[in-house]
This record gives structure tokens, sequence and C-alpha cells, in this order.
């Protein structure tokens, strides 16, 4: 049964890890396909040197991906094939009497050490691939205070948290999954409103919107199509990268719009209108509730998966650990490792539901304003500005992208 386990294991990353490689090569000839012909909606959308800027900067992310996809499954492998784990573990305690602090410990650090990695890789995509097209705005010291500060953060929050959902099992027993699942989501609802307001600070400033014409339209916006937010925020995106951002945060009464500052340099005051409806669109076309609802159900199974492979001898023989002594934390941690091998495949579903999200939030901005040049305009402008792929391979996109490509919004606004 264990030869079995890692065999199945062995399978899922070479397809997953296979089925990435192929993607980004599929991908790549599509891009190569048009670089020096791009379809005619391509070029009505974007200048010639800006595309074929584009296109450079896709190339060079897909070659860095192919060596980062790489790197990721071999430590993969190796963390779950050396045995590095059940010794690990061992460090926190021998026998099946470990305290809940210890096992989660166990959990937390872990995660944190196999984070380290994919260090070298996040710089080199910000201070060497992001730098060489013009997008990177931070500096080393700010990188690395980002990094010491998120670590902090995580285990401060992710520690409390696992060691709760652990100590369930001695408090409710059987059915602790159940409970696991109803604190963990609540957990998310929670930090919907303090994230922004407790931990995003820490990281960017956040000024309120001047008073001035773009103040007022934007807020009479809000104030027409009904979503009365506290208040708008500019935030400083510029501090990190060039890329641009809009998004709203919250719910009820702690709801509030945000706006990077690179966005205002970009769009104009009715671009901006037209944006900002596009995010109130999926605030009223109900969205958030849904994709909350999706969110809950998925949770749900990972915590039920995971109260039955603790349940399941092989599952921990499998992986090197004793099932007599072992606690809870080493299915969390091997779940949290391994179910990326499923749910790669399941990305496809996501990214429907996703970009039907986005089309109607299109449609909605378009009516809101009563046109939808605007709204053309400024995807436009956001697509030259990030150097979007706008020839994707249709697999490729389908896989990956959970927005529709410029042409495909573009094609639709129009269409309607």
């Amino acid at each position: 049964m264990i030869n079995e386990v890692i065999a199945v294991f062995l399978v899922l990353l070479v397809f997953k890890t296979g089925a990435e490689l192929w993607l980004d090569r599929l991908n790549r000839a599509n891009v190569l396909r048009f670089a020096d012909s791009p379809p005619e909606a391509v070029r009505e959308v974007m200048p010639d040197e800006t595309y074929r800027r584009s296109v450079e900067y896709t190339l060079a992310k897909n070659r860095f991906s192919r060596v980062e996809t790489l790197w990721g499954a071999a430590i993969l492998a190796a963390v779950i094939l050396s045995g590095v784990l059940p010794w690990y573990y061992g460090f926190f305690g021998e026998g099946g009497d470990r305290p809940v602090w210890a096992e989660g410990l166990f959990f937390v650090s872990t995660l944190i050490l196999l984070s380290l990695p994919s260090l070298p890789f996040e710089w080199w995509s910000q201070f060497r691939l992001e730098e060489r097209f013009g997008f990177n705005k931070t500096t080393l010291k700010l990188w690395i205070s980002d990094r010491i500060k998120g670590l902090v953060i995580g285990f401060a929050i992710g520690y409390p948290l696992i060691c709760l959902l652990l100590a369930l099992v001695g408090w409710v027993g059987a059915y602790w999954w159940i409970w696991g699942f109803a604190i963990f989501f609540c957990f998310q609802l929670l930090m919907m409103v303090l994230y922004p307001m407790l931990i995003m600070p820490l990281f960017n400033k956040f000024t309120p919107l001047p008073e001035g014409e773009l103040r007022k339209r934007l807020m009479e916006l809000a104030d027409r199509t009904g979503f009365r937010a506290k208040t708008i925020q500019v935030m400083d995106g510029s501090k990190r990268s060039a890329h641009s951002n809009a998004f709203f945060t919250g719910f009820g009464r702690f709801r509030r719009i945000v706006l990077f500052d690179t966005l205002m340099e970009q769009l104009g005051e009715r671009e901006l209108e037209a944006v900002l409806a596009h995010e109130i669109g999926h605030y009223k076309k109900g969205h958030i509730p849904r994709m909350l609802g999706l969110s809950a159900v998925m949770v749900l199974l990972a915590f039920g998966a995971i109260a039955w492979l603790a349940e399941s001898a092989w599952f921990y023989q499998a992986f090197g650990f004793d099932p007599e002594t072992a606690g809870l934390a080493p299915a969390f941690l091997l779940f949290a490792l391994l179910s990326g091998l499923v749910t790669f495949w399941l990305s496809p579903l996501f990214n429907i539901m996703s970009r039907k999200h986005e089309y109607e939030a299109d449609a909605f901005a378009r009516d809101s304003v009563g046109e939808a040049e605007p709204l053309l305009r400024a995807l436009r402008k956001l697509s030259e500005k990030n150097l979007s792929n706008l020839t994707p391979h249709p697999l490729y996109s389908a896989i990956y992208y959970s927005h529709p490509t410029l042409v495909e919004r573009e094609a639709a606004l129009r269409n309607a």
C-alpha cells in the first residue's frame, strides 16, 4: 500500500509538472506565431511598439516560469520522498503525547522553511525580470522587509489558528472537522474586514482620495449604483511596482474602495469611473457571495479529506510517519503540500465562473456610466501599461486566466 501511495504521488506530480511545461510551450508557440503579425483585433487595441514589448515580456516570463516549475516540483519531490518531514517531526516530541503547541509549531515552522527555496526566484522575478521591463519600483531593503513582515504576521496569525484547529480533536471528538470548517470559514470572513484595516497598512500607505471633481464623480457613481462605501482610498502601489489595480474590500459598513496611485496616473476621470463601476458590478451582481459559497464548499471538503486521511494508517506510513504516535499536524501538512496536485486540474472550472463574473461586471460598468467607451479605453490603457499578453493559447488561457483577454472583453462589450 505504501508503494502504491508513493506511486500515485509521483504520477500526479509528473502529470501536473508535465502539463505546466506543455502549457508553457503551447503559449510560447502561440505568442511567437503572432509576434510579427498580430491579429487584426490586436492591432486595433495596442500600438505596434507596445505590442512587441508585450511579446518580449510574455516570453521572458515564460522562460522564467519553466525553470520555476521544475524547481518547485524538485523541491516537493525531495521533501516528500527524502523522509525529512518525519525526521523533523521528531524534534517536536516522541510518542503520541505531543502537546498541541508542539504540533502547531511543527506545521507552521515547516511551511516557513519550505517557503525559503522560492526566495531566490522571487528576488530574480522582482529585480531582474520586472526591472528589465520597467515595472520594479521597490528596493532590496524594502523587499527584505516585506518578507520578514510577511513571515512574522503569518506566524502570528497562523500559529494560534492551527493550534485551535488541532485542539478541536480533544474537545469535540470525531466531528472536529465540522467545527474546524466553521471556525476557519468564520476566520476568513473576519479577515476580509481586518486585513485591509490592520495588515495592509503595515505594507502600504492609504490616504483618502482628496476632495475634487474625481472624488465627487466616484462618490456619485457609488450612490447611483447603491454601493455606499465608507471611503475611497489611494494606495501607494508605486512604492513597489508600476503595475496598477483597483479593488474594494470588506463588506457592510466596513466596505471601502481602493485605487492604486499608478492607476490614477494612467487613467482619466471617466476611465477611473468605469473601472470603479466594474468593481461595484462584482458586488451588485452577487459575485462575492457566490465566491464565498464556493470557498465554503472547498474548505468543507478539505477538512473532510484531512479528517479521513488522519484516520488512515496507510497515509501516515506511506510518508514515513508512525500512525500510532503521529498527531493531526502531519495530516494537515501533507494535505497542504499535496492538494495542489489535484486542484490544479479543477482550475478551468473556477476560471469559467470567474470569467463569467468579469463579463457581467463589464456589462454593469457600461450600463452604469452610460456607454462602453470609457471602460474600453481603460482596459486598453491598462493592457498597454501592464504589457498584457493579448495572444495567449486558448488552452493556456483556460487553465490560468481568471479574466478574459482584452480582445474577448472588447468583443463582449461591443456586441452586447
